[in-house]
């Protein structure tokens, strides 16, 4: 792919990656590695987008290569770094700790859904899960934060 399209596809896309990865990796630093590398495989291979479809391709593309460096982790028995993220309010900071609390399943389509604005229908063929598994998966991780934070 042209160096001119990756940088367009990293300015509109960019901070969308890194929450995914973010998401999934726990970890501000991890979760720039991360983004970092899915855009440098689209510099090195010859990838095809379809037009109107570059989010939810990069997102796919950054959900694996979480998942990637995740299974890798665990057969090595590394620890992931506590995350040191910087949020304007006090509440905030208390939100996104629960959110990244939450199990993966839970994490992932609240991220998605609330964080990067994907409906549950994309949600569903992202994760290749139906459109009411996500449905429940929202429902259940609002109810595990409602205990968690009480007040949101």
């Amino acid at each position: 792919m042209k160096q001119e399209t990756v940088l367009e596809l990293f300015d509109r896309c960019g901070d969308s990656v890194y929450r995914v990865a973010l998401s999934y990796l726990r970890s501000p630093q991890e979760a720039e590695d991360a983004a970092q590398t899915v855009f440098l495989k689209l510099l090195e291979r010859d990838i095809q987008i379809y037009p109107g479809k570059e989010r939810a391709f990069l997102t796919k593309m950054t959900v694996n290569h979480c998942k990637n460096l995740l299974s890798a982790a665990k057969r090595q028995g590394t620890v992931p770094l506590d995350e040191a993220v910087l949020l304007a309010q006090p509440e905030d900071r208390e939100l996104f700790r629960a959110v990244m609390e939450l199990p993966e399943r839970y994490r992932t389509v609240v991220c998605l859904h609330y964080f990067e604005g994907y409906s549950f229908q994309e949600i569903a063929q992202l994760l290749h899960i139906g459109a009411s598994a996500v449905s429940m998966r929202l429902y259940r991780a609002r109810n595990m934060l409602k205990k968690r934070v009480g007040r949101y």
